[in-house]
């Protein structure tokens, strides 16, 4: 026993101290990744159950889910409205660089203004344009007057890209919208489902989100698996080095042990029996000769000019 525990005396060893804290380390990042793709993969998943619910009910008014500076609930997104106002066509708001089966376009985003003032942010589809400043006038035109309006409630976007600049964003915010045309808006923003009376020109329809899992559950059993190849890689090295010693002191840096080792030292001595190659002789070898009997055991004399030996 005392042999036994000696043998592995090497790993409380500063060198495979570090080794063993690093491992862990490795482990407890592997594990926390792989945990973080598997919530995201629930926090999908109530997700797509949340926007099949909400995209097959009846639609609602807009004020029962929207409100002026009150967030869009989790529970609310994608649910249908409707709501009736007239469209503000100069505040048109384009939504840069929106490309569709690699086409470029925009979204046009358009203000619909209701009865007491307020607007609601609708985006009313996609335009194929290569133009990403593209002004109101060159845009297919919303129906005039009094419409109404049935589309699914979205989240404004966040950070910087909300920001608008002239006419144009890079996602949608009610908020920033709202502050850009100077009016008081509906928190969140209606992705257009139908418009009565409907446009003279249609644009493209606003795509609805897909609902894969995607590859979470993959990416987190791949985490999984990078830690689950660290513990092994350090049992695998430790057993070496407890079987063959350090590897920097091993003799001509061979592998003495090993599960290879068997099979390697097979091909040493394979080797060590092959036959070794004669480098061809470069001298010449003087036959025996018999001189004392005058006898000569030389290779056949050469004729004389006579032609006899």
């Amino acid at each position: 026993m005392r042999t036994w525990l000696a043998s592995w005396r090497f790993l409380l060893s500063r060198r495979w101290v570090l080794f063993f804290v690093a491992v862990l380390l490795a482990g407890w990042a592997t594990w926390w990744l792989g945990e973080w793709q598997f919530g995201r993969l629930e926090d999908r998943k109530e997700r797509n159950a949340i926007v099949s619910v909400n995209e097959e009910r009846e639609p609602v008014a807009l004020t029962e889910v929207l409100a002026p500076g009150r967030p869009v609930a989790e529970a609310d997104e994608w649910r249908l409205v409707t709501v009736t106002g007239e469209y503000d066509v100069e505040k048109t708001v384009v939504v840069r660089y929106r490309t569709r089966e690699s086409a470029p376009g925009v979204e046009v985003v358009v203000p619909l203004v209701t009865a007491d003032g307020t607007a609601v942010v609708v985006d009313r589809g996609w335009f194929g344009t290569d133009d990403p400043e593209i002004g109101p006038d060159e845009l297919p035109a919303p129906p005039a007057g009094q419409v109404t309006v049935s589309g699914w409630v979205r989240s404004d976007g966040t950070g910087s890209s909300t920001a608008v600049n002239g006419h144009s964003t890079r996602a949608i915010s009610s908020e920033t919208i709202g502050r850009a045309i100077d009016r008081p808006v509906f928190t969140g923003f209606l992705a257009m489902k139908a418009e009565d009376p409907g446009a003279t020109e249609d644009l493209e329809p606003v795509e609805l989100p897909e609902l894969g899992e995607g590859p979470h559950f993959f990416y987190g059993l791949q985490w999984w698996f990078f830690g689950i190849m660290a513990a092994g890689g350090f049992g695998y090295l430790a057993w070496d080095e407890r079987a063959n010693g350090r590897r920097g002191d091993r003799p001509g840096g061979k592998r003495t042990g090993g599960p290879f080792a068997r099979r390697n030292a097979r091909e040493d001595d394979d080797e060590d029996q092959r036959p070794r190659d004669i480098p061809p002789s470069t001298g010449t070898i003087a036959p025996d000769t018999k001189d004392a009997a005058g006898d000569s055991r030389k290779a056949a004399t050469r004729p004389n000019s006579d032609g006899n030996p």
